[in-house]
């Protein structure tokens, strides 16, 4: 299986939940804008889990049947559909809440409802649209909150198979829908930055995990893997070479962030490796104990940008901790049981 790690710096993380930037003791309190939503989701379970305080947001005020309980039970959840007016009610709750921090998750991300190589309505209107208004919200806000605006590796320009590599301050230049938006959603974040507002960006790089919908790369195999039968398995190419993380260390990486004093500007956020997507599926293959045949959509070669996550690391100490066959294996697992339910 061929990996190539892209790892600098010095310190590790000990997967403790500790506060950098406040004292000791004191409770962080969070809003989560896409609370509802996959990451958003292990985003409250690992905030919680350290012991904030969460405050969601989404665009109704219900929790999904496989939300957790813990989720439930302790995270408010406020309704705003972005980029729609913010209710009364919820900003009054928001007031309330006085959150020392805003991670803003929420993201039309799904290929087909974002576009291919332009953005349909809806994707720029929550995306781009979405984050002024989330943005202007936290600007409004006394105190002002710490701003974390997830974007997406999607806003690099493409890469060479020899010079996969990008950090930081490797060129911008998307080619697809939702690496356009998340570009624009990143400008105006970081204008506000220039403007006072304590930003962080955090550029996710590929992230996988149960619960995600089997629409992309590893849910939709492992889903395919668990079905009943010996049908064959369809893919978009086996010769793939991409970054894959855990959303569990992703969203640990964003609490880091979050954490740290000093963070500001854009971080790459990743497992720092190269992947090629037919080792992801020798490994379903294997775990599912069964050859299947594979039906290639598009076979060919195809090379995405693989994260340098030193500064990440160098500035926070995270580093992932959790393997790429862990997380096959519980996606894997996770889709077995539903099949089996």
């Amino acid at each position: 299986m061929e990996t190539r790690s892209v790892l600098r710096g010095s310190g590790a993380d000990d997967g403790r939940c500790r506060s950098q930037s406040r004292e000791e003791g004191d409770r962080v309190k969070a809003l989560i804008t896409g609370i509802t939503g996959f990451v958003g989701q292990y985003l409250a379970e690992h905030l919680l889990g350290c012991g904030d305080d969460v405050l969601g947001i989404n665009f109704d005020d219900h929790w999904p049947a496989d939300a957790s309980a813990i989720v439930r039970d302790r995270a408010a959840l406020l309704r705003w559909d972005l980029p729609h007016r913010l209710p009364d009610a919820t900003r009054r709750s928001i007031e309330r809440f006085a959150p020392d921090c805003v991670y803003h998750l929420a993201a039309v991300s799904v290929p087909g409802e974002c576009g291919e190589t332009e953005p349909k309505e809806q994707a720029w209107a929550v995306n781009v649209q979405g984050t002024r208004c989330v943005v202007d919200l936290a600007t409004s806000l006394a105190p002002r909150p710490r701003l974390l605006v997830v974007s997406s590796a999607h806003v690099y320009a493409p890469v060479s198979r020899e010079r996969p590599i990008v950090d930081e301050d490797a060129p911008v230049g998307p080619k697809g829908a939702y690496g356009k938006t998340k570009h624009e959603a990143e400008k105006i974040a970081l204008c506000a930055a220039q403007d006072g507002l304590d930003v962080i960006v955090a550029r996710a790089f590929q992230h996988s995990g149960p619960r995600q919908a089997p629409k992309f790369l590893l849910p939709e195999w492992a889903e395919q893997f668990a079905r009943p039968g010996e049908g064959p398995i369809h893919v978009l190419s086996l010769d793939s070479f991409l970054d894959l993380s855990d959303v569990r260390d992703v969203v640990r990486a964003y609490r880091a962030l979050i954490e740290r004093k000093g963070t500001k500007g854009c971080y790459n956020v990743g497992r720092g490796e190269s992947v090629r997507s037919g080792d992801v599926f020798r490994m379903l293959s294997e775990l599912a104990g069964k050859p299947r045949q594979v039906i290639e959509r598009r076979p060919g070669l195809r090379q995405e940008p693989i994260a340098d996550i030193s500064r990440l690391v160098a500035q926070t100490q995270w580093r992932p901790r959790i393997t790429l066959q862990q997380t096959v294996a519980d996606t894997l697992r996770y889709w077995q049981v539903r099949h089996v339910g």
